[in-house]
């Protein structure tokens, strides 16, 4: 598959099916820091041997898996979680819902993608080690954790993903069900083109449609197993919304700066998903949640700010 800004002289900014589915200026708000890379031995989790699998046909639509080093695509993401953790996923390896890892149709397992969120333009590394969606409107699932990490909270949301070679470092956080630093933020000329190409894909079916019970099982990446061999469940419904924090105290003596970002409209994106309200800070725009009455309802904030993938967001006492 052709890059989808191949011939381009915009920098790419960065990018992620049958089973479980259903800051700025380079600072990458919201990064995890990254620890010294833990071993195979101690993890249990391997890169080796690939698997790429023989084709399979799911809701009369034939999948051909591939090994294609520059895979690129857009489409729509969805999340699954503690309902399959445990469980084994299509090369092998368990399910772990708070690793940062995902499903797709046809991409070699383990692949290393960068999933970039097209409405806020956060990009993060994610390895696929699973086959899904089931549900044909959807691109790719993503792990409960590599969902809070970009920062989704919607049933379904925009996405970029495009396949990458990452160090090997990453490679072992990413083993080891730990995040790895956010990319650069996609510039928002790059997003415009990946926002355009989205539109010509159909409107996928609502996520708050009732899960999908009877589907077939997800093929097994050796392609030398029976249907019903290995899972399928697709997570069909919108995820449960977290609760909101405390609404804002007039006079309040406590807030949470969530970020500081360059671009008015990222900030206006970043305040919308977590409840916040923005402020011209110097050539930056001011993403903060509150202020609160007290120092425990601006804790709570915080926790549901890092939640979301603002890692770095911080709580504030007014002077």
């Amino acid at each position: 598959m052709r890059s989808i800004v191949k011939n381009s002289a915009l920098w790419a900014g960065s990018a992620l099916i049958l089973t479980g589915c259903g800051g700025i200026d380079g600072r990458g708000e919201g990064r995890p820091v990254a620890a010294a890379p833990p071993t195979e031995a101690v993890t249990g989790v391997s890169d080796t041997p690939v698997k790429i699998g023989e084709p399979y046909t799911i809701g009369g639509v034939t999948y051909t898996p591939a090994d294609v080093a520059d895979y690129d695509d857009v489409g729509y993401a969805s999340w699954y979680g503690d309902e399959l953790a445990g469980r084994p996923t299509a090369n092998g390896e368990i399910f772990n819902p708070d690793a940062i890892s995902a499903a797709h149709r046809t991409l070699p397992l383990p692949s290393y993608v960068e999933v970039t969120a097209l409405d806020t333009g956060r990009t993060i590394l994610v390895r696929v080690n699973d086959r899904g969606p089931a549900a044909g409107d959807r691109l790719i699932d993503l792990s409960r954790g590599a969902a809070e990490q970009l920062g989704l909270t919607e049933g379904l949301s925009a996405v970029r993903v495009r396949r990458t070679n990452p160090p090997a470092a990453e490679r072992a956080q990413l083993r080891a069900g730990r995040p790895v630093p956010e990319r650069i933020v996609t510039p928002d000329s790059l997003l415009s083109i990946l926002r355009t190409k989205l539109k010509a894909l159909p409107t996928p079916k609502s996520a708050e449609a009732a899960p999908v019970t009877n589907q077939p099982a997800a093929p097994v990446a050796s392609g030398k197993a029976k249907p019903g061999d290995d899972r399928m469940e697709v997570r069909g419904a919108a995820p449960a919304k977290p609760v909101p924090p405390a609404a804002p105290a007039a006079g309040g003596k406590f807030a949470v700066q969530v970020g500081a970002f360059s671009s008015e409209a990222r900030a206006n994106s970043v305040a919308q998903t977590v409840g916040g309200t923005v402020s011209p800070a110097g050539k930056l725009w001011r993403v903060r949640m509150g202020p609160f009455a007290s120092e425990a309802e601006a804790r709570t904030a915080l926790a549901q700010a890092r939640g979301k993938g603002f890692r770095d967001a911080m709580l504030q006492r007014e002077r």
